[in-house]
């Protein structure tokens, strides 16, 4: 993966040679996570929208583009400041990225008060589906609870009568769980919430699973604390004695350091890099050839993000001024997305499959091997609560 170091506060300005002799540049504002342990994660996101913007000429309706990236240190007060600054010092077209829920939540306001078009590659927060929604607002994710009711509906396919769950303590974590306990038709035996993001130690939370012998364990814990969970979790002598399902803790970005760890682990996605449709295959093949690693999903999403925004700039012509065209032109979703079929719902967020992938071992490779399909066509619940039609 290529590494970069970009110092908390500094934009990181990406643009195309010839783009300056335009008389017009689409400025893109990306908000991401570009320090401490969960940079890897913002890479891998930019690297993907680096990508895409490459495929196309670096060009949106034949304008050069100019991307503006920004760290939010993983901080809501730090990611509603750069937003805010992207907005009315930038002046940027449009706003990409944010992973986390809590740093989205915060910096929604000043996106939608500014009609800024802004498409969310992660953060999965339920309100901007529901209640918050906004034409001008866009996912290119899924919503927190989605990825584990399918999980749910999986387990209950498996038979799983009792289950224990344990998760960060922020609005991500709550929601993530409680997706799963609202579709799971058996028992919830236990549920912990842990400190978010600096708990990486989960010897307490192990012992009680221990003691409550559940028939599973879901769990859902993005980056390090993903990492230390699992490695936690098979030390302790509970690899293949409970079987462990999970959103979110394992991609190709912790598999380097899980290893053995994460075989057998269940988890539910949208996409996965062994999706065999043309766009994915060209995708995949083309990231790893340039960053000598498998992309993560983050990366998938991003990278649609990117290909989206560059098939609407090319319906509205370039006349990126026109917010209510452009934001039109994105609900069209007419582009080719790496997951397959994508289309929005009322509510601007994905209307799509959730695959179950187990990790397994090949050679001395570790992937995630899709299994199953254990939703199709899937729209999330809170679109009901959107006032859009």
């Amino acid at each position: 993966m290529r590494k970069s170091v970009i110092a908390a506060g500094v934009g990181l300005v990406l643009a195309a040679g010839p783009a300056m002799a335009q008389s017009k540049t689409v400025k893109i504002g990306f908000v991401s996570t570009f320090s401490g342990p969960t940079a890897v994660i913002g890479n891998d996101m930019r690297n993907a929208f680096e990508l895409a913007l490459d495929n196309a000429g670096r060009k949106l309706g034949g304008l050069p583009v100019e991307v503006i990236y920004e760290d939010d240190q993983q901080k809501p007060e730090v990611g509603k400041q750069k937003t805010e600054k992207l907005i009315e010092s930038d002046k940027v077209d449009f706003l990409v990225g944010y992973i986390w829920s809590n740093v989205l939540l915060a910096s929604l306001k000043p996106a939608v008060d500014s009609k800024t078009v802004t498409i969310i590659s992660n953060a999965g927060a339920s309100q901007v589906a529901g209640e918050l929604c906004s034409p001008y607002v866009f996912s290119t994710s899924w919503t927190n609870d989605q990825n584990p009711r399918a999980v749910a509906e999986y387990m209950n396919k498996k038979g799983i009568k009792t289950v224990y769950l344990v998760g960060p303590n922020y609005a991500a974590g709550k929601e993530n769980l409680g997706g799963l306990q609202a579709a799971f038709k058996g028992k919830i035996v236990g549920e912990d919430y842990t400190r978010w993001p600096d708990q990486l130690d989960f010897s307490a939370e192990l012992s009680k699973i221990r003691a409550a012998n559940p028939d599973a364990v879901y769990t859902f814990y993005p980056g390090a604390a993903g990492v230390q969970f699992l490695n936690q979790y098979a030390q302790a002598g509970l690899q293949g004695k409970i079987a462990l399902y999970s959103t979110f803790m394992i991609d190709s970005l912790s598999l380097p350091r899980q290893k053995d760890a994460a075989l057998g682990v269940i988890s539910a996605l949208q996409w996965g890099a062994d999706l065999p449709n043309a766009a994915n295959k060209e995708f995949v093949s083309k990231f790893m050839e340039k960053f000598k690693t498998e992309p993560s999903f983050y990366a998938a999403q991003t990278y649609d993000a990117a290909n989206l925004l560059v098939s609407a700039a090319n319906a509205a012509k370039g006349d990126i001024g026109n917010k209510d065209a452009v934001a039109a032109a994105i609900k069209k979703a007419d582009f080719k997305s790496v997951r397959g079929g994508f289309k929005f719902g009322n509510n601007n967020f994905p209307i799509q499959n959730f695959y179950m992938q187990e990790v397994v071992k090949d050679g001395e490779n570790y992937r995630m091997k899709t299994v199953a399909t254990a939703v199709e066509n899937g729209q999330d619940i809170h679109a009901a609560k959107c006032s859009m039609k």
